[in-house]
C-alpha cells in the first residue's frame, strides 16, 4: 500500500510540475503587443499601400526608408485617366494614391509623427476608426481601398497590438493630401 501511495504521489507531483512548466513556456513564448502588432501589420499587407513603392533591381518594391508614411508629400499627380466599366480602380506606381467612383484617395501616414501621422491619436480613437470606418472614429468615411470592414472584425487585443506596433516605429513627417471627391455627374 505504501508503495502504491508513494507512486501515486510521485505521479501527481510529476504531472503538476509538467503542467506548470508548460504554462510557463506558453507565457514566455507569448509575443509582446508590439511583436504581435508587427506580425499583424506584415500579414495584413499594410506596407502594400501605406509604404510608397519604388523601382528596385527586381521590379517594384516597398521603399522601407519611408515605411508606412503614406502618400508622399509634394508628389504632383496628373488627373487620373477615365476608366469605363467593367474596369475598376487605378493606383499610382507608388501604390499610395487610388482613384475610383469614390474620387481619389491617398494612403495615410501611419507613423507616430505627432503632426502628420498617428502620433496624437489615442488607442481608443484608432480602434474606433477601424471598427466604424470613420476617420478618427467619428469623422469622414475611410475610403477605398482601405479594407476597414475586414480589419474591423479583428479582436480588440489584435487592434491594440497593431496600434502598439505603429506607435513603436520611427516617426516620419509626411503630410498626406485630403481625399478628392468624385467629379459631379456629367462633368
Amino acid at each position: 500500500m505504501k508503495g502504491t501511495s508513494l507512486a501515486t504521489i510521485l505521479l501527481a507531483a510529476t504531472s503538476i510540475a509538467a503542467v506548470a512548466c508548460q504554462q510557463a513556456e506558453q507565457r514566455a513564448a507569448a509575443p509582446s503587443p508590439v511583436e504581435r502588432g508587427k506580425y499583424l501589420v506584415t500579414a495584413m499587407g499594410c506596407n502594400d499601400c501605406h509604404t510608397p513603392w519604388k523601382l528596385g533591381e527586381k521590379g517594384p518594391e516597398p521603399d522601407m526608408t519611408r515605411m508606412l508614411s503614406g502618400h508622399p508629400e509634394g508628389m504632383k499627380l496628373p488627373p487620373p485617366p477615365a476608366v469605363q466599366p467593367p474596369w475598376g480602380p487605378l493606383a499610382t506606381l507608388t501604390m499610395t494614391a487610388w482613384s475610383g467612383p469614390w474620387g481619389i484617395t491617398f494612403t495615410a501616414n501611419l507613423t507616430p509623427d505627432q503632426e502628420t501621422g498617428i502620433g496624437a491619436l489615442s488607442e481608443e480613437n484608432f480602434v474606433q476608426a477601424i471598427r466604424t470606418g470613420k476617420h478618427l472614429g467619428a469623422g469622414r468615411d475611410i475610403l477605398p481601398p482601405m479594407p476597414w470592414a475586414w480589419y474591423g472584425k479583428m479582436t480588440d487585443e489584435d487592434l491594440k497590438a497593431v496600434f502598439a506596433y505603429l506607435k513603436s516605429i520611427p516617426p516620419i513627417k509626411n503630410k498626406v493630401l485630403d481625399p478628392v471627391p468624385p467629379a459631379p455627374a456629367g462633368k
